[in-house]
């Protein structure tokens, strides 16, 4: 069997994939979106070949396949010139889909004097982490996805409708935690479990979530990199166990109006480098001044980081008032009807639950922009306001409800700069910008149903 980080370079990839009579490496790269990007090369050329190339725009393309227009803050390589990319052969694992021998491999992407790429989201991530790292903590987290299997949909103008199970028939009704639902789709979750294995990815659990055929997968706590990694290869392993049993998976925010959104929730805690202690807790396993301050820097930046967590203007159709998704950044013990949870646990497993991204969120850049909130609030000794038991709709939503805004908030926050860079901000807003405008000249049925006849 495959594992991630199971191999540490060239020499032991190699004699991976002679054992295994692997003939084809996909190189992959995750972009803005959380795309997989790259290319597929034979086993030999990528070892006898230089290090592969691929233009400086894959970091600056929309979900649509279009390129922002350069403004006086983004301002894209005019000639597109190569990014080079170095494998991280701990990534190295079996595409257990395809019919012949196949491996994949991320990419970290650099400039041709080996400056790591500002706008490639794993080294985002990498960049957070380095802030945690010169304060000798170290960073857990635990991602929990959420996501729907539907029937398939070939004509966008068609809204989407839950699949058929084994019964026969589709489910109507909300069904969660159900195992007789989970059981409707036995033959997939196999699959998914199967796949999983084979590439190394550890399902820690699945259930059944509130939407029709809305399925959640929770994932071990580890390393914010290696989850990542796991969150980005699972997307790909849904979709194609998905597609064998002539379903969709989608991670859409809010794919059906009359269902709940998506979520990806993260779970957080950090650790001393030295001592491997968490830091939300003291000696006596009271909460810690720096676990307050993890929480109120949540609070307080989250807002401006909305963008990141809800990428597309489908995202914010899941931030609506009187919904199981949260539109605040109250905290609470135990309490889901607020943005920022503190689950019970014993002492050493305290951590935060950051309830507010959605499944379309990359999860490179979801992970680094929580933990970049948690961080700022820490060196910043933010003080966090009263936890809540009970939150009401009727209180101000305290998140941006749509793109333009949360986009606005993003790229006017300083600290943000600071911890993100100024050219992946210029470049993130650049993308959004012309992702509304793409979205803008689309006529929706809302708009023929209430305006035809009526304005």
């Amino acid at each position: 069997m495959s594992s991630l980080r199971g191999v540490t370079d060239g020499d032991e990839a190699r004699s991976w994939l002679q054992i295994r009579n692997i003939q084809d490496i996909e190189c992959v790269v995750p972009d803005l979106a959380g795309v997989a990007r790259g290319k597929m090369m034979p086993t030999e050329k990528f070892f006898s070949g230089p290090v592969m190339t691929m233009p400086a725009s894959i970091f600056a393309q929309t979900i649509s396949g279009d390129y922002p227009e350069d403004d006086e803050r983004f301002q894209h390589n005019p000639t597109d010139g190569d990014l080079y990319f170095k494998p991280d052969y701990s990534t190295l694992t079996t595409v257990p889909w395809e019919t012949d021998p196949t491996a994949q491999l991320i990419h970290d992407a650099f400039t041709r004097d080996g400056t790591p790429v500002e706008t490639a989201p794993r080294n985002v991530l990498k960049r957070v982490l380095k802030l945690y790292e010169d304060k000798g903590w170290e960073p857990v987290i635990a991602p929990e996805v959420e996501f729907y299997l539907v029937r398939p949909n070939t004509d966008p103008d068609y809204p989407l409708e839950p699949p058929t199970g084994r019964s026969g028939r589709p489910e109507v009704g909300r069904q969660s935690y159900s195992i007789s639902a989970l059981n409707e789709f036995d033959d997939l979750i196999d699959d998914i479990y199967h796949l999983s294995e084979a590439q190394g990815l550890e399902i820690d659990t699945m259930i059944h979530e509130e939407g029709a055929a809305q399925m959640e997968i929770n994932l071990r706590h580890g390393n914010p990199v290696e989850l990542a990694d796991q969150v980005f290869l699972f997307k790909r392993t849904i979709r194609e166990s998905a597609l064998r049993h002539e379903m969709y998976a989608t991670f859409m925010a809010k794919p059906m109006s009359n269902q709940p959104g998506s979520a990806m929730h993260i779970h957080q805690s950090v650790l001393d480098k030295e001592t491997g202690k968490n830091i939300f807790v003291t000696e006596d396993g009271e909460e810690s001044g720096k676990f307050l301050s993890f929480i109120a820097g949540h609070q307080r930046y989250l807002p401006n980081v909305t963008c990141v967590m809800a990428p597309f203007v489908n995202s914010y159709r899941r931030f609506a008032r009187n919904s199981t998704s949260p539109v605040n950044v109250f905290w609470g013990y135990d309490n889901r009807t607020v943005g920022l949870r503190v689950p019970y646990s014993n002492p050493q497993s305290r951590r935060l639950e950051n309830r507010i991204p959605g499944s379309d969120a990359n999860p490179y850049l979801a992970i680094a922009a929580s933990l970049a909130c948690g961080y700022l609030g820490m060196v910043r000794n933010l003080t966090p306001d009263a936890p809540r038991s009970v939150y009401s709709s009727d209180e101000v939503q305290a998140l941006p409800r749509g793109l333009l805004e949360a986009v606005s908030l993003f790229e006017t926050c300083e600290e943000m700069i600071d911890v993100f860079g100024e050219k992946f901000v210029a470049t993130y807003r650049a993308i959004k910008l012309e992702e509304f405008e793409t979205f803008m000249s689309v006529i929706s049925p809302w708009e023929r149903e209430y305006l035809l006849l009526n304005v």
